[in-house]
């Protein structure tokens, strides 16, 4: 951009394409990574441990669980404001107030970039922080199935047992019915003449 003008240098923001935003979305690295890397910023991306360097938040250090590319904003992890009405929300951080701690080397594309001009000791770290980085990951995911498979089967014993506490009373009903004939009037003894008995005798 040429022009040094706010207007036309904000018209440039809010109109540009999501690929150059993109670039703009870029944090600062810390001091280790800058020298390992020879970089001083990289474009943040979902699973980099990020340090929240101003803010409500200053000193926070955790993963980014979103970047949105369309506003301009990263959310991290642990980093939650709550509403007026109570709910729970993150909140949404530029990511000039970050400092990355830690990449995120599973992308290959990122990799390649990182890996250029640079020697091939270095090289080799990155591939083997990678594998590492892919190992946890499945290792991850791994223990998500197998929590999911638990509180389904939870869910189906106590679908079960709420099963067989209905089928219950429907069995009380059957048996009760019976009972209905044992409430029938009972025949006079024979003790007791009745008045119809007595007209019989009279007529006699």
């Amino acid at each position: 951009m040429v022009s040094t003008q706010p207007r036309k240098q904000r018209k440039m923001l809010y109109n540009a394409p999501l690929h150059r935003r993109r670039k703009w979305l870029a944090a600062h690295l810390d001091e280790p990574l800058l020298l390992k890397y020879d970089r001083r910023s990289l474009p943040v991306i979902k699973g980099d441990t990020v340090k929240i360097m101003r803010g409500i938040f200053r000193g926070h250090v955790n993963k980014v669980a979103k970047v949105d590319v369309k506003k301009g904003f990263v959310e991290v992890e642990g980093a939650i404001m709550t509403k007026a009405d109570g709910k729970k929300v993150a909140k949404p951080i530029h990511p000039s107030n970050l400092l990355i701690t830690k990449l995120n080397l599973t992308d290959p594309w990122r990799r390649k970039k990182l890996e250029k001009g640079l020697p091939e000791e270095v090289k080799k770290e990155i591939e083997k922080e990678a594998e590492e980085q892919l190992r946890e990951i499945e290792e991850e995911k791994t223990k998500e199935q197998a929590e999911t498979e638990k509180t389904e089967e939870i869910k189906e014993g106590e679908k079960k047992k709420e099963e067989k506490v209905e089928e219950k009373p429907v069995e009380k009903k059957t048996e009760s019915k019976p009972s209905a004939k044992k409430t029938t009037m009972k025949k006079p003894s024979g003790k007791k003449t009745s008045k119809t008995e007595k007209e019989e005798v009279k007529k006699q």
